[in-house]
């Protein structure tokens, strides 16, 4: 095993323990469940997170679920926002019929999306009780996006680094590059939805179109864009990631 294996390898293991101490601190902290809620954006963001775009450059896709992310970390608990994007992770990086599961990639996954939600969720929930004068719900939704975008793709470019060795600033911005206006939309979309009802319930449909045309218009850009570097064979970027 050489030492670029073992330094992937402890990475990952140390993304899995930060994952575990989020989700405990998640289960303390969690206390009001809304069951029937939370099941609707589980299936909305597992139905979802089935429509994948594959990246350039990068072995690893993006799914369009992230708005019902985003609802999961603003409208629901930590523990609820977290077992939902686990679990729509899962089914994103299900293998198709006769692919092989890679649990390597599954487990740092999952455990990238526990620990970038659980911090999204930390965040959004900070700012919201404290109610400051600075802290309006716009600002406190743009910070959790903010939390769960570094949260995703630092760890990324950190993992491209030690199993490709690429510089690590150059990986996170040319993910940046190419997910970060998929970002800005997702936000917008669950600050419209959480305006409009708290409740989701069937609204979520609404936004079945809209994350189509996401779905459609990044195929059709990504198709024409060249293989700029070479592909990584860990990396991927779950649930909104790559």
């Amino acid at each position: 095993m050489n030492r670029n294996t073992r330094l992937t390898q402890m990475f990952i293991a140390v993304m899995i323990l930060t994952a575990a101490a989020t989700t405990a601190y998640a289960s303390l902290a969690s206390h009001a469940l809304h069951t029937f809620y939370a099941l609707v954006v589980l299936a909305l963001a597992s139905v979802t997170s089935r429509m994948k775009i594959k990246l350039p450059g990068i072995d690893g896709n993006m799914s369009v679920n992230l708005p019902f992310l985003l609802m999961a970390v603003v409208s629901l608990s930590a523990l609820e926002a977290i077992v939902i994007a686990c679990v729509s992770t899962v089914v994103q990086c299900w293998p198709k019929q006769g692919g092989k599961l890679r649990s390597e990639q599954m487990l740092f996954n999952v455990s990238m999306m526990a620990f970038a939600t659980g911090i999204a969720n930390l965040i959004w929930n900070a700012g919201m009780m404290g109610r400051t004068a600075w802290a309006s719900e716009p600002l406190m939704l743009a910070s959790a996006t903010a939390a769960f975008f570094l949260g995703q793709t630092a760890p990324v470019a950190g993992v491209i680094k030690l199993t490709e060795g690429v510089a690590m600033r150059r990986v996170w911005l040319s993910i940046v590059q190419l997910s970060f206006p998929y970002y800005v939309l997702s936000a917008g979309l669950a600050s419209m939805l959480n305006q409009v009802n708290h409740h989701l319930g069937w609204r979520g449909l609404l936004i079945f179109p809209v994350m189509y045309g996401v779905n459609k218009s990044y195929r059709l850009y990504f198709t024409r864009v060249p293989e700029a570097q070479r592909t990584a064979p860990l990396a991927k970027v779950a649930g909104a990631g790559l």
